[in-house]
């Protein structure tokens, strides 16, 4: 498939029972150079494209044939591409064809509609009755005919209801009459057009020798006074010679088997096809049964025949019986004994009630987190989101898509350093001297503002919380000893607001009792630390947007309402 509005990728189809992958190319060259056997191209590409990829395939000799679906091309374009396509001599079907089908092999599009009335047509096998049509709905009309009336389709191509189809009747005819497998020839033409007189021509002179029906479709139009336009762009008549009745005559005077009107196609195709049995020229192969159609998955979930696991799971939350159950605790317990948010916290994030001190320290983080001002990175983001119209989950994703290693991502990185180096019974001394060496900073220390003479209250609120509720808390006194060596040298390499919720998290996870050394290490790895921080700045980052719409609807102003950028020394 070539598909320029993506990039390269597999599209999954079912292939009856199974399912397969088909490559997706976004350049033609790529597609043809990558699979060289490939010789056809059924073109789905709209009227305004359609002449423009055509064209460009055709300098690949290894393209043999063309099917354009699109209709409404403009008529210049089409004889351009005809011109070009018998000069690279290339057949083109189309444009403004359904297309063709060669059963039991190949269909393209949506010829022969859909699988039940394949097997009703009897498409999954070939027959021995060749078919060419102008109309792509006739031809699956003949589809059900032939299928009726005979052992069924050999091959059939609808050529397009455009004045000037890319390929004839004429064209495909005479492969069935090449084809040794091709028993009998059905054309179905209409109003419009010059075509079958070739047709009656090569009848007369020999070049057509195989029993071959014919009806031109759009008699009524002598019943009107004058010149209808029937659906299709070519199914007009310009003159007697075009009218289905003076084509229909031709065709009979030079060998067709033409019915007396189309309620008796049927019966004439049906009646020649017996005549060739009875001469065994057509030999009737045994009837072998179709294939199994595979039942639409929807309609057999719905009929209850089958059963499917769940794409995926989740073990914080169950919504199937009569409440809502956080990590097996009913929400109606969760209000009523108000285990507060903290209390969720640990239930969704921990599948466990932590002690009520773990669910105080979750409430003080998100509450000292909550928001730093609109000049950090976050904050500002949210802002100038708001300020342009974006809407609150946008202006807030874009928010917190900025936290990373320099803005609240360090809490990951501050646990894991200073885990991984309180393990390594590393002195504290030893783990800054390191880091310098490998020329990494220390995450979770130092401030741009705040200082050991200047100290950041919040860092000491959670400290003294910490230090008076923790039944342990080494990892925290770990930092602190860290603290004590940067501020030496300088004086806002403090323990921030990061590094304290970091070691103090670690130091919960470890010692509060309610989980393994292993699950602790495990919720170290994967990153879960930082959530406290996300949730928290969620909520400022909410604050922002609010604020920042009221302003701009003028309830109230702001100071700052006219400045698009605060400096960080000019907010502070």
């Amino acid at each position: 498939m070539v598909y320029p509005f993506t990039g390269y990728h597999k599209q999954k189809f079912y292939w009856g029972h199974k399912e397969v992958l088909i490559p997706v190319y976004s350049k033609m060259s790529d597609a043809i150079n990558k699979h060289k056997e490939a010789d056809v191209l059924v073109n789905f590409a709209s009227l305004r494209s359609a002449y423009d990829s055509s064209v460009e395939v055709l300098d690949y000799p290894q393209i043999r044939a063309i099917a354009i679906i699109a209709e409404g091309i403009p008529e210049n374009l089409t004889r351009k591409l005809n011109v070009a396509a018998r000069s690279k001599n290339v057949s083109i079907i189309g444009p403004a064809t359904v297309g063709g089908v060669k059963p039991g092999c190949f269909k393209i599009g949506n010829t022969g509609g859909m699988l039940d009335n394949i097997l009703h047509s009897k498409l999954y096998r070939p027959g021995s009755v060749a078919y060419v049509s102008r109309s792509g709905g006739m031809s699956n009309e003949l589809n059900n005919i032939i299928s009726l009336t005979t052992d069924g389709v050999f091959e059939g191509v609808a050529i397009g209801g455009d004045r000037y189809p890319g390929t004839t009747f004429m064209d495909h005819i005479l492969r069935y009459q090449a084809d040794p497998d091709a028993k009998m020839l059905v054309l179905l033409g209409e109003v419009g057009g010059v075509e079958e007189y070739e047709v009656c021509e090569a009848l007369q002179d020999g070049r057509i020798t195989k029993p071959l029906i014919a009806w031109c479709i759009g008699t009524c139009a002598g019943m009107f006074t004058s010149e209808v336009q029937f659906g299709h762009a070519g199914s007009c008549a310009n003159s007697d010679r075009e009218t289905a009745t003076a084509k229909n005559k031709s065709l009979a005077a030079a060998g067709a088997h033409v019915p007396d009107s189309f309620d008796t196609l049927g019966d004439l195709i049906g009646s020649v096809y017996g005549d060739l049995v009875k001469s065994g020229v057509i030999v009737p192969a045994e009837e072998v049964p179709p294939p199994t159609v595979p039942m639409d998955y929807s309609w057999a979930r719905e009929l209850g025949l089958i059963r499917k696991p769940a794409s995926f799971m989740t073990s914080i939350c169950d919504e199937r019986g009569q409440e809502l159950l956080y990590a097996g605790m009913p929400i109606s317990d969760v209000l009523q004994k108000n285990v507060g948010i903290g209390g969720v916290v640990s239930l969704l994030w921990f599948q466990r009630c932590l002690p009520p001190y773990v669910c105080k320290f979750f409430e003080m983080c998100l509450m000292v987190t909550a928001d730093h001002g609109p000049a950090v990175s976050g904050a500002h983001n949210t802002i100038v989101c708001a300020r342009a119209g974006k809407d609150l989950v946008s202006s807030v994703v874009s928010g917190l898509l900025t936290i990373g290693d320099r803005f609240g991502g360090a809490l990951d990185g501050a646990a894991k350093q200073f885990s991984e180096a309180y393990d390594s019974n590393l002195h504290p001394m030893e783990f800054v001297n390191s880091m310098r060496k490998k020329g990494q900073l220390i995450m979770g220390i130092g401030h741009r503002v705040k200082s050991i003479n200047n100290p950041d209250i919040r860092v000491k609120i959670i400290k003294e919380f910490v230090m008076e509720n923790f039944p342990a808390k080494p990892l925290l006194e770990y930092a602190l000893e860290v603290e004590k060596i940067t501020t030496s040298k300088k004086p806002n390499l403090i323990l921030n607001v990061d590094g304290v919720i970091a070691t103090s998290f670690v130091d919960m996870l470890r010692n509060c009792g309610s989980f393994t050394s292993e699950e602790a290490q495990e919720y170290i790895n994967i990153g879960a630390i930082n959530s406290l921080f996300v949730l928290g700045r969620s909520v400022g980052f909410i604050g922002h947007y609010m604020d920042q719409k009221r302003l701009k609807q003028g309830l109230y102003r702001h100071p700052w309402d006219d400045i698009s950028y605060v400096l960080p020394e000019q907010y502070n």
